[in-house]
């Protein structure tokens, strides 16, 4: 008889950042039969879902068996995700990086992969690009791919979108899309 393999459904799933990927992310996962958590800079509601503020993380990370991280690279997240952050993920838990590598402390990942307690996705590391002798390369329990995955046949179509929406924003002086504010 061969071993089960652990589903996505029924899971609790963090979106931490819940901005335009994290919305992107949340769309994509709602059909598979997970409870879907978004985690932003503040708690509020947001068309009839609440959304949780970043100052719940230590409640929520022991309930969560995937942690999405979705934030944008500020030096309030830069390091964010450190030994105390990763001990607190429910054994078992998915760490899953499609933000910016330094939001990780790839030392304190590195140590917990290494204990077996939890495992990882990432796409993105710091440093970057990884040197071919890094450790991450022969971490146990990671996923490790490269940050390229926008770069399919979705993308003209969405990016031919985008670029006229907003022109016909910028030309009836109405607030662009996705923009991200500086420090």
């Amino acid at each position: 008889m061969s071993t089960r393999r652990r589903a996505l459904a029924d899971r609790r799933v963090l979106i931490v950042g819940y901005g335009g990927v994290g919305t992107a992310v949340r769309r994509r996962l709602s059909g598979f039969e997970v409870e879907l958590v978004p985690v932003a800079t503040r708690a509020r509601d947001e068309a009839g879902l609440r959304v949780r503020g970043v100052d719940e993380l230590p409640a929520l990370l022991p309930t969560a068996d995937v942690v999405v991280l979705c934030l944008p690279l500020t030096e309030t997240t830069r390091g964010m995700v450190d030994a105390a952050f990763l001990a607190q993920m429910r054994d078992g838990a998915l760490l899953v990086n499609v933000a910016r590598g330094a939001i990780v402390d790839t030392q304190a990942l590195l140590a917990e992969l290494r204990t077996g307690r939890i495992t990882a996705a990432l796409d993105v590391t710091d440093p970057e690009p990884l040197p071919a002798d890094h450790p991450l390369w022969d971490a146990p329990g990671l996923l490790l791919t490269p940050h390229v995955g926008g770069n399919s046949t979705a993308f003209p179509p969405r990016a031919q979108r985008l670029v006229v929406e907003q022109l016909r924003r910028f030309a009836v002086d109405e607030p662009l899309l996705g923009v991200v504010a500086g420090p």
